[in-house]
């Protein structure tokens, strides 16, 4: 057999929302797309800002020499310049240029940590419900993920969280908002975490790192903020992309930062400078770097967003289902009304409703919702979610 036997396991196990995604394929051809409804794949729909257009044009008119050559594997100076700027603010922390990297999406930046952090059999936390590709990207590199439950309200878990570290432990993925929950960490908990990571590194004798996946910050509702990682936790790694708050998830634009005062900082970003290159990325795409350091300032509107979630909360809840609203992000995750969440969402694609059972995320017994879609295509599954609620309890 050519494939590895681990690529075989990993297929057979892999992504639920591919699975869904597949399905889907499958519905629509038969029934045609206006009467699926597919709220399996987090792929933002609303437009790039305008400014994005314009931004785009002029700089692909630019005929300057070199424009599209090979740079520095941590990107462009003056792009890096940009974007530390916006984290300074963001952030309350002083970042320079030289704390940060451009990456190929949060996944390239997250999979250069991995490499830089890891060595063979070093475990990273990762806090369930999670997105489902953290435990690839550890494996990636030689790292085994753990996976810790949150608790009831998808809140942390301090004591499972103090539990779960060891000697082995090397760092601990939060994402907030978060995939596929939708809830916010408090500062509070945040400098909690932070305060018992410095404790266990100092118990084990070496740093570990917080690393907050953020490509959702901006993706915010009502008066929810999203706390600032650097200004609580010293030895902590930033890293986002512009995906979901410019709504370019296809153009893999991303980027990483590590604190100014973290342990081994100059070797963390010398490491992960020579990781961007040795696994085949070289550096994050030239054009739109340059794009991106134009609009730091920039965001999808995120009002679309916030009147989809109320609409769909308002379905849900008038189908009788259990949820917790999202403060951001752009996911819903109800429990289902039975404990067998992949038999209750087959019920749902039996009314052609596509959803991602939670079992993929972690966390049995829910599904994710993403209300990437037209607000139309919401209100017409009322029905159906009914339905499968009623035959589910029957």
């Amino acid at each position: 057999m050519a494939v590895s036997e681990k690529m075989r396991n990993f297929s057979e196990k892999s992504s639920w929302i591919r699975k869904m995604f597949e399905e889907g394929a499958r519905l629509k051809a038969q029934f045609g797309h206006d009467r699926v409804f597919d709220f399996s794949l987090g792929n933002p729909d609303v437009p790039p800002p305008p400014q994005f257009r314009q931004v785009l044009k002029k700089i692909a008119m630019d005929e300057t020499p070199g424009q599209h050559s090979y740079m520095p594997n941590g990107g462009l100076p003056w792009v890096r310049e940009a974007i530390a700027a916006r984290m300074s603010a963001e952030q309350g922390v002083t970042i320079h240029q030289n704390d940060l990297l451009l990456a190929c999406g949060a996944a390239g930046a997250l999979n250069v940590t991995m490499k830089t952090l890891l060595n063979p059999g070093d475990e990273v936390l990762i806090l369930a419900p999670y997105f489902v590709e953290y435990g690839f990207y550890v494996d990636n590199h030689g790292g085994v993920a753990k996976m810790v439950q949150t608790d009831d309200n998808f809140d942390l878990d301090l004591a499972a969280i103090e539990e779960a570290v060891n000697e082995k432990t090397r760092a601990v993925i939060v994402n907030s908002p978060n995939n596929p929950t939708g809830q916010i960490y408090s500062a509070e908990s945040i400098i909690a975490l932070g305060a018992l990571l410095e404790k266990a590194g100092s118990r084990y004798g070496s740093a570990i790192y917080l690393i907050s996946d953020e490509p959702y910050r901006k993706i915010i509702f009502d008066d929810f903020t999203v706390p600032p990682i650097f200004q609580h936790v010293r030895n902590s790694i930033v890293l986002s992309s512009f995906s979901k708050d410019l709504s370019l998830p296809g153009e893999r634009i991303g980027y990483l930062a590590v604190h100014p005062e973290a342990d081994d900082k100059k070797a963390l970003l010398d490491a992960m400078t020579l990781a961007t290159r040795i696994l085949g990325y070289v550096n994050a795409p030239a054009l739109i770097q340059r794009v991106v350091a134009e609009l730091q300032e920039v965001s999808i509107d995120c009002s679309i967003y916030s009147r989809r979630r109320n609409l769909f909360c308002k379905i849900l809840d008038e189908a009788g289902y259990e949820f917790i609203p999202p403060k951001g992000a752009f996911y819903l995750f109800p429990k289902t009304p039975i404990a067998d969440d992949v038999l209750f969402c087959s019920y749902l694609q039996e009314e052609k409703i596509l959803a991602v059972p939670g079992r993929g995320f972690g966390r049995p017994g829910f599904m994710r919702l993403a209300f990437c879609t037209d607000e139309d295509f919401i209100r017409r599954s009322a029905d159906g979610f009914k339905a499968a609620l009623a035959k589910a309890l029957s």
